[in-house]
């Protein structure tokens, strides 16, 4: 087992019993992911260390702040569905499923072979709380996801947030992971967001040390619908 996964966890305040329940399924979850990396693309490392830091705590430096939001939708309905928008190799989605077992995940994912590969791991680490939509997000049924997470490094445009919005009910909840809040200001504000009516968290990803240190910066956007 990483002492950096653990150290990490521990960082972001799990609970010593939750880290050590969850570390050795991010460790067979690193594990496929670096096997099928270079056949799906699924990450821009096979470093086990660098996907620890910059893939598996950057997915999880939310999840208190995610599971806030679900819990706050529990009290309006007996059971919540989080969506991961474009989930890709899994990213947030597996990581905060695994952490997060109270909670249903849907991952959406467009392209075939890694819905497979999505399928397959959530089989392997026994995540009985997953499952994979092979679908554009354009396609993904109104309504249909109370929490709808996104994380792919991309602007947020008009498109894209009507996209997001229209998956969820009213009073659902849009949680974008993003970087700079300068950046995030500019992209709300040319899609007419105003200051107002959207939340901006900081965050923290143990480890992460670039030497740029705007490179560090970590943000959770998160939109009421």
């Amino acid at each position: 087992m990483s002492d950096l996964l653990k150290d990490g966890l521990l960082k972001l305040n799990f609970a010593e019993e939750d880290a050590d329940r969850i570390c050795p399924l991010m460790e067979t979850y690193i594990k496929e992911l670096r096997l099928f990396n270079s056949a799906y693309n699924l990450v821009n490392t096979d470093d086990h260390d660098e996907i620890v830091i910059r893939h598996i705590l950057d997915s999880l430096c939310a999840c208190k702040n995610i599971e806030s939001l679900a819990n706050e939708c529990v009290s309006k309905k007996d059971s919540v569905v989080i969506g991961d928008i474009g989930s890709g190799g899994g990213l947030p989605g597996i990581p905060l499923a695994a952490s997060l077992p109270q909670f249903n995940f849907v991952l959406v994912e467009r392209m075939s072979k890694r819905c497979a590969f999505l399928e397959n791991c959530a089989a392997i680490l026994g995540l009985k709380n997953v499952t994979v939509k092979n679908v554009e997000a354009e396609r993904v049924e109104s309504e249909s996801i109370d929490i709808a997470v996104f994380r792919a490094f991309r602007p947020l445009d008009k498109k894209m947030i009507k996209t997001l919005l229209n998956m969820l009910p009213s009073g659902g909840k849009l949680a974008a992971y993003k970087a700079k809040k300068d950046k995030i200001v500019e992209e709300m504000s040319a899609i007419n967001y105003p200051d107002r009516s959207y939340e901006v968290i900081p965050l923290e990803v143990p480890f992460l040390t670039d030497t740029d240190k705007d490179a560090r910066e970590r943000n959770l956007v998160v939109v009421e619908k």
